[in-house]
């Protein structure tokens, strides 16, 4: 009896605790640079969310290792709800297949709060490349193999797997060159430093409506709506896809009542007028749902990524 009584009581309490947060500022971590996909994600819907929330949200920007390394600084975080981190398939998705020791099991260590959004990347040319199509980026590759270098927001990310997948269902040789995040890559391309990008498409929105890069195919099965006109790459490359996905993870352990509650709040967030038109002025589609449904999609993805890796050769860091 004594022991129902404390198991009770701890529930009373969790309840309670879940009831009165956020009781001080949250922090929210960033694994990339600011100006990102990610980084644009999360300055987004906290906007909106410390609204909710009445309390103002720290976004700390820890980057590095793909996102692996503010991945790592949440899991090890108490599991309070006040260390979150923008979790996204760089960090819990991709980054865990490739790295021996990204610092965290992505589903023991990590509770998996709510979805934000999907994207696809972009696969995008600097002007100077000679191709409109992605049939035609093929082709002028394969005519200078080697020649060519491409950029991604770092090791172990999905603008890096995803041009290796690219490159293993059609043979062509590009080099890469890894930034510390998508925004830095995509001035690059740009500048003229690099000629290729598969990458997140809020990073790239402006340079292709300016005219500073071309847009060639977006990696998602269907098209984007921002960009209708915009094939995807399996039109051309039959079977290719990576989605891209943003969302709100914590700590594990997390206490069911904070989790369900701090969901409650995000899906209110997202599903915002105001946040939903922010996120899809630059490409993003709010996907809110369940804690359940985000950690069975983010399963999936795992298994995903390990398969690409393997399938690939591509040694773990």
């Amino acid at each position: 009896m004594r022991v129902l009584a404390l198991l009770a009581l701890s529930v009373v309490a969790a309840t309670a605790a879940a009831q009165s947060f956020p009781a001080k500022p949250p922090k929210l971590y960033v694994g990339f640079v600011p100006g990102g996909g990610v980084d644009q994600t999360a300055r987004i819907t906290t906007a909106k969310l410390s609204e909710v929330w009445g309390q103002p949200i720290t976004v700390e920007n820890k980057t590095g290792a793909g996102g692996t390394i503010a991945a790592a600084a949440t899991a090890k975080s108490a599991p309070d709800g006040y260390t979150l981190v923008l979790c996204n398939v760089g960090s819990h998705g991709v980054g865990p297949a490739l790295y021996k020791n990204p610092g965290y099991d992505a589903l023991k260590d990590v509770t998996y709060i709510g979805m934000i959004g999907i994207t696809p990347n972009m696969m995008a040319v600097h002007p100077s490349v000679p191709a409109s199509t992605v049939a035609e980026f093929i082709a002028y590759a394969k005519a200078n193999p080697g020649k060519l270098s491409y950029g991604s927001s770092g090791v172990g990310t999905s603008t890096h797997l995803g041009v290796e997948l690219f490159k293993s269902m059609t043979g062509v040789d590009i080099v890469h060159v890894p930034y510390k995040g998508g925004a830095a890559s995509s001035a690059d391309l740009a500048a003229g430093q690099i000629q290729l990008v598969i990458t997140n498409l809020p990073e790239q929105v402006a340079y292709v409506r300016s005219g500073r890069s071309r847009a060639l195919g977006v990696s998602t099965a269907k098209r984007s709506p921002q960009f209708p006109d915009v094939p995807t790459i399996s039109e051309t490359v039959p079977g290719y896809e990576v989605t891209v996905w943003y969302g709100l993870c914590g700590p594990g352990a997390m206490p069911r009542a904070l989790v369900e509650r701090i969901n409650a709040d995000l899906v209110k967030t997202v599903t915002s007028p105001e946040t939903t038109t922010r996120l899809s002025a630059v490409g993003i589609e709010p996907t809110p749902g369940t804690p359940e449904q985000f950690t069975d999609f983010v399963r999936a993805d795992l298994a995903k990524w390990a398969r690409v890796v393997k399938d690939a050769g591509i040694p773990a860091e």
